[in-house]
């Protein structure tokens, strides 16, 4: 008797615990994820002073001991539904969100409120395989990110610098089995992630097959063609790669780049990896071409970069050598010069 009533017991408590687990697993969660980073930077073939000049990408340009952000993500997960609310604050975050520059000149009343917001999005799960994003994310094209925290390089690819960084508007996100994923969008117009004053919208879709992705947006003045992948060639060897052209309508320049991205772990909390980028870009689409007196340049920019884990602390020790084909930098004489040396020590923390 003893035997049965101690074998009942052990059944009601497995019972009881298969229940409490479906319980715990079924309740919603938030969490409050984010990180910290600063940097120092100083040019190795040009001025550190009020004349000090930085490569034509995104981020980590301020000479010295320098700021890049705060970021603080709070996330709601429950069973259907959810929301993300990404929110940025310092240099790396204001340039990142354009200082939101729509809803802060609206009416010629300076306003604040959007300047900090570099992710604000619901989702629903619709199904298993399908998801429906609506609200301002992060863009789906290229390799790299606004985040320190999911870049291999503290310092930004011309590629990453020339695309979009966000989108605002609805998208589906579809899993197709067998590796395969499929996202299609509909968004305002490239950078106006706030609202639209335009009436024009922008079109994304995206192709996925086992960490390989073609993505294509087209938007109303602009279509963008983006491959964007990876592959482990060993357990401690990773090559990323990334590819894209970009034409303007009505012959207003073009850019095309691709980078390869090999990066070798020596031990458990130290990587090492070189981004090898070559860019160019035409009828003065950017800063570099800004040189030329047809608007026609390319650079090729090669950056080292060390990666030291810490706990959740990450420093990264960079050099990058830029070599354009016009004179879009200077030397120590102050003169034009065809490439750039820099060197870029950064910490960063995530939480």
């Amino acid at each position: 008797m003893k035997k049965i009533i101690t074998l009942s017991m052990f059944f009601i408590a497995c019972t009881c615990s298969l229940f409490a687990q479906e319980e715990e697993d079924s309740t919603p969660s938030f969490t409050i994820s984010g990180s910290v980073d600063a940097y120092y930077r100083a040019n190795l073939t040009a001025p550190n002073d009020e004349n000090a000049i930085a490569p034509g990408s995104s981020f980590a340009q301020l000479p010295g001991f320098a700021l890049g952000m705060a970021n603080v993500v709070f996330s709601y997960e429950g069973e259907k539904a959810g929301f993300v609310a990404d929110l940025v604050f310092g240099p790396r975050g204001t340039d990142a969100i354009f200082a939101s520059p729509m809803y802060s000149s609206r009416n010629d009343v300076i306003s604040s409120t959007g300047n900090i917001v570099n992710q604000l999005y619901a989702y629903w799960n619709v199904s298993e395989s399908v998801t429906l994003t609506m609200g301002n994310f992060n863009t789906f094209l290229g390799y790299e990110v606004i985040s320190p925290t999911a870049n291999f390089n503290y310092s930004t690819s011309y590629l990453f610098s020339y695309g979009p960084f966000s989108h605002t508007g609805l998208k589906a996100d579809i899993a197709l089995g067998d590796d395969f994923s499929l996202m299609l969008g509909v968004m305002n117009d490239t950078d106006l992630t706030e609202f639209n004053p335009t009436g024009d919208y922008a079109f994304g879709a995206q192709l996925g097959y086992a960490g390989q992705y073609l993505n294509f947006l087209l938007d109303p003045s602009f279509t963008e063609i983006d491959y964007t992948g990876g592959f482990d060639l060993s357990d401690d060897f990773f090559l990323g790669i990334n590819a894209a052209y970009l034409t303007v309508e009505d012959d207003g320049g073009s850019f095309a780049g691709a980078a390869l991205y090999p990066q070798l772990a020596t031990s458990d909390s130290f990587t090492i990896g070189l981004r090898g980028e070559y860019f160019t870009e035409t009828d003065f689409f950017g800063a570099i071409g800004a040189s030329d007196a047809d608007g026609d340049a390319s650079v090729f920019a090669l950056t080292l970069t060390g990666s030291l884990a810490i706990d959740n602390l990450t420093v990264k020790p960079e050099i990058r050598l830029d070599s354009a084909s016009e004179e879009a930098f200077i030397d120590n004489d102050l003169a034009g010069s065809k490439s750039l040396g820099s060197f870029v020590l950064a910490a960063i923390y995530s939480f």
